[in-house]
C-alpha cells in the first residue's frame, strides 16, 4: 500500500482530557477530531484499543478482539438514558493530569454495572435491538471473550493457568455448567462490549466526515493470560496444561547484554498454516473494522523470530527460527484484499526482513530520534529517506523530543542535529516537527506531546520498566488554537494538509 502525502498525530484515547480520570470516546474525543482537522492532520494514530492487562499496557491485552471498556464515555451513557446525572455526581477526585488506573478501573466498572442494571430493567427498544444485532454480528468471538472475562473476574483477576483445571483447560462439562450458572455475568460482559463498539463506531464515523483516517496498532504477539490463548491453545506452542514451551524475545544486542525477554507464547505456525492462517485473517479483519490502516508491530518476527525456552530469566539463550514469511500475508491478501499495513521495522533489520517488506510493498518506519548518530551515520538521516515511509519524531516507546534532546541524546547527537537543522536547539521539538513534515516520507506522524513541547516526564512508555507508564493525559492548554495553528501552517507549507 502507499500513503498519499499527509501528516498525523499520535495520541491514545486514554490521554484525552475529561472529568472521569481517563480519556474516553465521548465529547472530548469528538472535539479532538475537530482539533486535528483544523490542524491539517489527516491521520490519528492510536495504540491497541483492547482490554489492558498487567501494568495497564495496551500491548498486553486480555483479548485481541474485544474493546477496552474503560474507554466507554459516561456522558454518552447519560444521553442514552443508561445513566442518570446523579450517577456522575459521585465521581471520586481523579487527577486531570494522569490516569490513576487503580482508582479509575473500579469507578468506571461501577458505572458500567449501573448502566447494565438500568438496561436490564427498562430494556429500551432502540438499544435492545441494536444489542441483539451486535451479539449476532460478533458471535464468532464474543462468547469466548465474555466467558474468559467473567471467569477472570470470578477468580479475582488471577491468570487462567491458576483457575481450577476443568475451567483452565476448558473441559466441556464443567465449563458449560459454570457458564450456565453465570448467564448474567456473561451478558454484562457482552453488553459492555456493545457499548464500546457503538461509541467507537460513532467516533470513527465522525473522523471520516472530517477527512481523518485512523492508524491502529497490532502487536505481533498476544499475552499468555488472554482469551486468545485460553480459547485457542492449539495455535500456540504450549504443554498439555497450557503453559508455554517457548516464549518470545529478542537476543542480546548493543542496547542490552541480556536481550529482552517478552515472555509471550509463540505461535505454532504449522498449525496456523494448516488452517490457511484463519486466526490471523480474523484478527486483522476485526482490527480493520475499527481502523483504516494497522501498524504491524515487530514486523521482523514474520521473517524470523527469537525463540527462548520457557523458564529462562533472560533472552541470552535462544535461537532464530524462520517465521511464516510471505505465506501469511498472501493468505491475508487472498481473504481481505489490499494489505493496509505499516511494517514496524525498527531495530536490527536483516536482509530477509527488507525483502519481505519490499516484496509486499509495505511502508516501513523511521524515527528521527535515531537519525543523528554522526558515526556511524544512521540510515534514518533524512537525506537517505524514501517516499514509502512513515516518519516519526518519536513513537509511544520513545522519550518526547524535548526529553530526548535534554536527557537521552549524546553530545555528538546534539551537535549533529543542531548543525543539520541550522538551529540553536531552543525549540528543538518544533525543529524536528518541521523536519518531519518537510521530508520526502509520504506520512509524517508526531506525538501530541511534541506539539505541546513537553518534557520527558510526559512520555507515554519507557520500555523494560513496569511502573509509571501509559498515564499521560492532555490538559486544555495543550489543545490551544496557537498550537493547532502553528502545526496547521507547517502541514500546509509542506503539502500535507490536503488544502
Amino acid at each position: 500500500m502507499r500513503f498519499e502525502r499527509a501528516c498525523g498525530v499520535v495520541l491514545h484515547p486514554t490521554c484525552l482530557p475529561g472529568p472521569h480520570g481517563i480519556g474516553d470516546l465521548g465529547p472530548a474525543a469528538h472535539r479532538y477530531l475537530e482539533w486535528l482537522a483544523h490542524a491539517g492532520a489527516r491521520w490519528w494514530q492510536v495504540l491497541p484499543l483492547h482490554p489492558v492487562g498487567p501494568g495497564w499496557s495496551p500491548y498486553a491485552a486480555t483479548s485481541t478482539f474485544a474493546g477496552n471498556t474503560a474507554l466507554v464515555s459516561p456522558e454518552l451513557l447519560l444521553e442514552d438514558g443508561l445513566l442518570e446525572s446523579g450517577d456522575l455526581a459521585v465521581a471520586p477526585g481523579l487527577s486531570p493530569f494522569k490516569v490513576e488506573f487503580e482508582r479509575v478501573a473500579p469507578y468506571k466498572q461501577a458505572l458500567l454495572k449501573r448502566a447494565f442494571q438500568r438496561f436490564s430493567t427498562r430494556r429500551p427498544a432502540k438499544l435492545e435491538g441494536a444489542f441483539e444485532e451486535f451479539r449476532k454480528e460478533h458471535a464468532w468471538w464474543l462468547p469466548e471473550y465474555s466467558a474468559f472475562a467473567a471467569l477472570k473476574r470470578a477468580h479475582r483477576g488471577t491468570p487462567w493457568h491458576h483457575w481450577p483445571e476443568e475451567l483452565s483447560l476448558r473441559r466441556p462439562g464443567p465449563l458449560g455448567a459454570w457458564l450456565s450458572k453465570h448467564q448474567q455475568e456473561l451478558l454484562f460482559e457482552e453488553f459492555c462490549q456493545f457499548l464500546f463498539f457503538s461509541q467507537w463506531r460513532a467516533l470513527r464515523d465522525h473522523a471520516r466526515s472530517l477527512g481523518i483516517s485512523i492508524l491502529g496498532d497490532v502487536p505481533i504477539y498476544v499475552a499468555d493470560d488472554s482469551a486468545d490463548v485460553w480459547a485457542n491453545r492449539e495455535l500456540f506452542q504450549l504443554d498439555p496444561r497450557g503453559h508455554p514451551v517457548v516464549v518470545a524475545g529478542v537476543p542480546p544486542d548493543y542496547f542490552s547484554e541480556t536481550g529482552q525477554l517478552w515472555g509471550n507464547p509463540l505461535y505454532d505456525w504449522q498449525a496456523l498454516e494448516a488452517s490457511r492462517y484463519a486466526w490471523w485473517v480474523a484478527r486483522l479483519r476485526a482490527t480493520l473494522e475499527l481502523v483504516d490502516v494497522v501498524r504491524l508491530d515487530h514486523f521482523r518476527g514474520f521473517a524470523g523470530y527469537w525463540e527462548v525456552p520457557a523458564g529462562r530469566k533472560t533472552a541470552v539463550v535462544g535461537r532464530w527460527v524462520p517465521g511464516p514469511g510471505r505465506k501469511l500475508f498472501d493468505a491475508v491478501r487472498a481473504a481481505l484484499g489490499e494489505l493496509p499495513i505499516v511494517a514496524e521495522d525498527l531495530g536490527v533489520i536483516t536482509e530477509d526482513v527488507v525483502v519481505l517488506r519490499d516484496g509486499l510493498d509495505l511502508p516501513g518506519m523511521v524515527v528521527l530520534q535515531f537519525a543523528f548518530s554522526p558515526s556511524p551515520r544512521s540510515t534514518f538521516v533524512p537525506y537517505l529517506l524514501r517516499h514509502n515511509t512513515v516518519l516519526y519524531t518519536g513513537t509511544h516507546d520513545n522519550n518526547t523530543t524535548l526529553g530526548w534532546y535534554l536527557g537521552d541524546a549524546s553530545e555528538a547527537e546534539k551537535d549533529y542535529v543542531r548543525r543539520y537543522l541550522g538551529t540553536d536547539g531552543h525549540e528543538i521539538h518544533w525543529d524536528l516537527i518541521r523536519l518531519a513534515l518537510s521530508s520526502v516520507a509520504d506520512l509524517a506522524v508526531v506525538p501530541h506531546q511534541d506539539i505541546a513541547g513537553l518534557g520527558g516526564d510526559c512520555r507515554m512508555n519507557t520500555p523494560s520498566t513496569a511502573e509509571g507508564n501509559w498515564q499521560f493525559r492532555l490538559t486544555e492548554w495543550m489543545l490551544s488554537e496557537a498550537l493547532r495553528d502553528r502545526f496547521a501552517e507547517l502541514a500546509w507549507l509542506y503539502g500535507r494538509s490536503g488544502a
